[in-house]
């Protein structure tokens, strides 16, 4: 199998794994008991929260553990709002969120919130100034993305969080497809809050993380324990916790070479995509993207389709969000960058790995010229078009 969906998931490394195995049989003590086997996982706890920290440029003590990024754009949107509900009542963010940052900012719209969805450009990105011209008198909360899932756009974090901080309004960023694959300091481009998620990164699933700078008064999303020091309840997974520590170490271990080989591999395939096949469009900004996201649309051509023609020559891909692939709806990120929803409904996203090959990509390029053409053969939409501009 060719595998080119690493922004769904990725495959736990081994080292990742061979970390993490004695924690399920061996080390299995519950690290909130006063014993020596659960207070060994206490430590283990300790030292994987320094490990996160230090590739975040933030201190342990801010670093908490969720069951993966949803809880904890869940925990950053919802516990900032209940927080700071008497000073104000008002949230932007951008249209091109993941889900697990649009549906609670809907769900805090029908509370009485006033939430400002900042509309991106033709390559997926908000401003600095779109964000300072947006803030009000009782903006409480910005939250925008490090990297879009679905087109890999990079947004200017700092500039915005330096403007999140002029004005004294707490900063969020979903960098659930950022971290490990691009260097992170939340004290230089002022994060408040940051939400990750272990298994983007060769990590297992099931366990995240939220930065919580010290200072920040966020409350419980959760009630029923004193884990986490009494901000997450729930017995922690030190497995889980184990694993990601150890991949986000490997992550950051020669990260500029890696992506410079991988961002080589991704230029190739566009490039090639661009000359074999017409009528094609790639989404998000060419430069300003993740060195492993490869987004295009193909005129005439219905994504899922394409999708499983590849999949029967072994070739695994997506046709935008993974949380939402089972959905007949087009794109809302590339509806937001103005694409009609035919062109929407025609996109596929190939991302790349660390193991992926050019012999691999070779093969896509084979394979995928002759499925957009049999599919625009079958399109008298397609034939109508040619016909007009032959």
């Amino acid at each position: 199998m060719i595998y080119l969906d690493h922004a769904a998931t990725t495959p736990v490394k081994p080292p990742v794994l061979e970390a993490m195995l004695p924690y399920f049989t061996e080390n299995y003590g519950n690290p909130s008991s006063v014993y020596k086997l659960a207070q060994r996982n206490k430590k283990t706890l300790d030292d994987a929260r320094a490990v996160v920290a230090r590739h975040l440029g933030a201190e342990p003590k801010e670093i908490f553990f969720t069951s993966g990024g949803t809880e904890a754009d869940n925990w950053a949107i919802k516990g900032i709002a209940a927080a700071l509900k008497e000073k104000g009542n008002h949230i932007i963010t951008t249209n091109i969120e993941h889900h697990a940052v649009l549906h609670p900012c809907q769900h805090l719209e029908k509370l009485g919130f006033d939430v400002t969805y900042l509309e991106v450009d033709g390559d997926g990105l908000v401003t600095p100034e779109q964000v300072e011209q947006a803030i009000r008198d009782e903006t409480i909360l910005i939250s925008i993305m490090y990297a879009n899932n679905e087109i890999g756009t990079i947004m200017p974090i700092a500039e915005i969080g330096a403007v999140a901080r002029a004005h004294g309004v707490v900063f969020h960023t979903d960098a659930v497809q950022a971290v490990g694959h691009l260097p992170i300091d939340v004290k230089a481009e002022n994060i408040d809050l940051l939400s990750l998620s272990g298994h983007k990164f060769y990590g297992p699933k099931g366990i995240g993380v939220l930065y919580i700078r010290r200072g920040v008064k966020l409350p419980s999303f959760l009630h029923g324990g004193g884990q986490e020091r009494g901000k997450r309840p729930g017995t922690e997974n030190v497995p889980g916790i184990v694993g990601l520590a150890t991949a986000i170490d490997l992550a950051y271990q020669d990260l500029a070479a890696k992506n410079a080989r991988i961002t080589t591999l991704r230029d190739y395939l566009i490039d090639r995509i661009f000359e074999r096949i017409p009528y094609c469009r790639l989404n998000g900004h060419r430069q300003q993207r993740l060195a492993n996201n490869v987004n295009f649309s193909f005129d005439f051509v219905e994504g899922e389709s394409l999708l499983l023609l590849l999949d029967i020559e072994g070739i695994a891909a997506s046709s935008g969000s993974a949380c939402t692939s089972g959905s007949l709806d087009p794109s809302h990120v590339l509806l937001a960058l103005g694409l009609p929803h035919e062109q929407a409904h025609g996109s596929i996203r190939f991302t790349l790995g660390e193991d992926n090959t050019q012999a691999e990509l070779d093969l896509v390029l084979d394979k995928l010229p002759v499925f957009v053409e049999r599919m625009r053969s079958m399109s008298p939409l397609y034939e109508d078009f040619v016909q007009k501009n032959s």
